[in-house]
């Protein structure tokens, strides 16, 4: 089987997409990778390079989320459509709404990793200067869900949230996302410390709570999305701000060795999105047997059930609480570490989402061969 995937070069989801394509060839699928947003530097594509069986196409081409994207969309449809054509794989993986009424005859599944209209809805309280999206966009976000085959979301509220914020599917199915266990390492002693990753300044992750209330032990905070290349400097806390009952370390962008040592020292994970439909941060976590202490929105209770303890929705204070109550209950902490733990080894490993997306591509792939 031949999959060509497009991925996003910019956002969260290129660890989603590193997963899908690592575990697709690992399987023996031929992959083809079309990425969009910007080049990425060689450090980013370094896992590709003992992948036999990609075949990687990087291109700048605008994603549909950006400013003037409209401009770019004619020219890369007309290049995505073009390599169709030349390559002819069996199935395209869209990771943009925008190719799924590409006009080629290839099963098309669209995968809702997130979308503006959705964003909005969710952060309209936290980030009033934020604009919503354009007409261009929810109109182009309908075409594609309305002639893509199949659209994929990451859990059953967010494939509820695309049916009624645009259209239902003419077919719809949840994937939940997938983490390979052996990246992480679950065996490291805890330090009586809460790890955060996602920027201040972002609404939809909102990290800032974590900085209102005064926290009964350290917090760590990763200010950036992306891991990045090992430095010649190791990298440090670039800001700590420090109180009698606790201090809050502001870090810099980490290596995947620093991330994963993080992951692995700390106690609690804190989940503090009020829009996360994707959640690979709080999955790395679980492997890294931290106790996710979750903000209460209906994607975390869909991922985690009782495997996490859930503060108020958007309450910092009651955030602070909980975090303090896992600091005095330890036998309390670890129970939740080893449910969040066992919980992801048994839902969300890269092994159970491939297998469900390789019965997908084979389903779609029969419809079109008895059609024609």
């Amino acid at each position: 089987m031949h999959v060509l995937v497009t991925g996003d070069t910019l956002s969260g989801s290129w660890t989603y997409t590193r997963e899908l394509v690592t575990g697709l060839v690992t399987r023996g699928t031929r992959v083809t990778l079309v990425t969009f947003g910007e080049i990425p530097l060689p450090q980013q594509t370094a896992w590709m390079d003992h992948l036999h069986g990609l075949d990687y196409r990087p291109t700048a081409f605008r994603l549909e989320w950006m400013q003037e994207a409209e401009q770019d969309l004619a020219e890369s449809s007309a290049f995505l459509a073009s390599l169709v054509r030349e390559l002819r794989p069996d199935v395209l993986h869209l990771n943009q709404f925008c190719y799924g009424n590409l006009k080629v005859n290839v099963p098309r599944v669209i995968v809702a990793n997130g979308d503006l209209l959705t964003w909005k809805d969710s952060v309209r309280s936290k980030s009033p200067r934020s604009t919503g999206p354009t007409k261009w966009y929810c109109e182009t976000v309908l075409r594609g869900i309305a002639g893509a085959d199949a659209v994929v979301a990451p859990s059953a509220w967010m494939r509820d949230q695309i049916a009624s914020s645009y259209l239902s599917p003419q077919r719809s199915e949840v994937i939940y996302p997938g983490r390979n266990p052996i990246f992480f390492n679950p065996y490291v002693s805890k330090e009586d410390s809460v790890l955060a990753i996602g920027r201040l300044v972002d609404a939809g992750r909102q990290v800032f709570l974590l900085t209102q209330q005064e926290c009964a032990i350290p917090v760590c905070i990763v200010g950036a999305e992306h891991t990045v290349p090992i430095p010649r400097i190791p990298i440090r806390a670039d800001v700590k701000l420090a109180t009698q009952e606790g201090s809050v370390a502001i870090r810099g962008p980490q290596t995947e060795a620093q991330l994963r040592a993080l992951y692995s020292r700390a106690a609690i994970y804190a989940a503090t999105a009020c829009y996360e439909p994707l959640g690979m941060y709080a999955l790395e976590a679980a492997f890294s047997r931290c106790a996710i202490v979750a903000n209460d929105i209906p994607s975390f209770r869909e991922m985690w059930g009782d495997a996490a303890l859930y503060f108020r929705t958007n309450d910092s204070a009651n955030l602070a609480e909980k975090i303090r109550q896992l600091k005095e209950d330890r036998p309390m902490r670890r129970a939740y570490a080893e449910m969040a733990y066992n919980r992801a080894r048994d839902r969300y490993t890269t092994k159970r989402m491939i297998e469900e997306y390789l019965r997908l591509y084979r389903s779609l792939i029969g419809v079109r061969t008895a059609a024609a």
